[in-house]
């Protein structure tokens, strides 16, 4: 720790500064849905996902090592790219949190690393294989896996329970899903914990590589490793509330069976990924359980409109984090007055969001209010085609999910399911 100059020292936090809105922006990857029907209380539920994610922390270093030694060279890459990487990474999260867009804070990552080391070292400096095989394949192949998953098991479990009508087991089933959700809500907090605290930890170990405090290819230290898990548990505790907004009812109207199958499959295609080092996004594996589990019950349906909106974002997060990486390392190229430059435009940027944000508040007190957004044709059409059973099974616990309360603001909605 004595080798470590004050420009590294800034990196290090600007780096647990990334992994403290990683946690806050992936918040809604564990507890989206388990707030959404009412398994538990918002503040309850963060809480309880942010001790599993510093749990998590400490379970694997694989995804570190994939970060800190695969996807660029370490040979002469100075520690103002890694100051570069994570301003793209922080301003793209914290924009996407504005609008309650459930991005990738991964690929923001590895875009504004790629960026800033192309323009400090060309090309060359940038390991395509490992790019295309740890980050590119899985970011197509997570969502799709995890949705699938998701829409067998939601699938199964109605099948299963469809001859049940009594209303005594009924209540019985609700209940055991609702504990399902949580546990299963649990396990997708650790997974989160076990991968993308691991990216911070990789983001840190190669700047203390660039800065010569450790030589090329270490573990993380342990110091590393316990700060940012504090960090993203800090995150997560605060809460996304804008994203767990759009996930949890933004995207499909969600049961507790659906719920569960949702965040059981993501949990584990993020776990497998973790242990074989391929740092894919929690935040599109959940989303893809989650459009699954929509799709997957007889009757429901997915908002495609934001779906798309969705879409667009995780198209545009790797090269416009990549773009605004450049440019920092563009800044901090000209000497120690343009790191100045980068620290104040990423202050100034960062204050600049929140204040916005603070124009239309959301959390943990109205974080299940919904607008009135059109259902779009294509979930019209599904709606139109496949209507809900009526009566049957698993179906009617709807009972079991909470309304959100009428206001001013939010009338009340009689077309959904309220808790009796």
């Amino acid at each position: 720790m004595e080798h470590i100059t004050l420009l590294l020292a800034i990196v290090i936090v600007t780096a647990l500064v990334f992994d403290f809105t990683n946690g806050f922006h992936d918040t809604a990857n564990a507890m989206a849905t388990t707030i959404s029907t009412g398994a538990l209380k918002p503040k309850t539920a963060v809480a309880m996902s942010a001790v599993l994610n510093l749990v998590g922390a400490f379970l694997s270093v694989e995804v570190a090592k994939t970060i800190s030694g695969g996807i660029i060279n370490e040979n002469g890459l100075r520690t103002e790219v890694i100051f570069a990487a994570l301003v793209g990474a922080i301003l793209w999260n914290l924009l996407t949190w504005l609008v309650g867009l459930p991005s990738s804070s991964s690929h923001a990552l590895f875009g504004g690393l790629i960026g800033a080391a192309v323009m400090s070292a060309g090309w060359s400096s940038i390991n395509g294989g490992t790019v295309v095989t740890k980050v590119l394949l899985p970011a197509i192949a997570a969502p799709l896996v995890a949705g699938l998953a998701a829409l067998l098991a939601t699938k199964l479990t109605y099948r299963i329970n469809r001859k049940i009508t009594d209303p005594a087991q009924l209540k019985s089933t609700a209940k055991g899903y609702r504990a399902g959700q949580i546990a299963s809500a649990g396990l997708v907090s650790l997974a989160h914990g076990t991968n993308d605290a691991q990216k911070t930890m990789g983001i840190i170990t190669l700047a203390l590589v660039t800065g010569g405090v450790l030589a090329p290819g270490s573990n993380p230290p342990v110091w590393v490793i316990a700060s940012a898990g504090i960090a993203i548990a800090l995150g997560t505790y605060l809460g996304g509330w804008r994203i767990i907004r759009t996930m949890g009812s933004g995207l499909t109207d969600l049961r507790p069976p659906q719920g569960f199958a949702a965040q059981t499959s993501a949990a584990t295609v993020i776990l497998a990924s973790s242990h074989l080092g391929f740092s894919l996004s929690t935040t599109q594996s959940c989303s893809g359980a989650v459009m699954g589990a929509g799709l997957g019950r007889k009757g429901g349906v997915v908002r495609w409109s934001t779906a798309t909106r969705m879409f667009v974002a995780w198209g545009l997060t790797l090269p416009a984090a990549g773009l605004v990486g450049a440019g920092a390392e563009f800044l901090t190229k000209q000497g120690p007055w343009g790191v100045a430059v980068v620290a104040v435009l990423l202050v100034a940027g960062s204050g600049a969001i929140w204040l916005l944000s603070r124009r239309k508040p959301v959390d943990h007190t109205n974080v299940n209010a919904t607008g009135d957004e059109p259902a779009g044709v294509v979930t019209t059409a599904i709606a139109a085609v496949s209507p809900p059973p009526v009566g049957s099974g698993v179906a009617d616990l709807k009972t079991t999910i909470h309304a959100p309360a009428a206001t001013a603001e939010t009338p009340a909605d009689p077309a959904r399911p309220a808790k009796v």
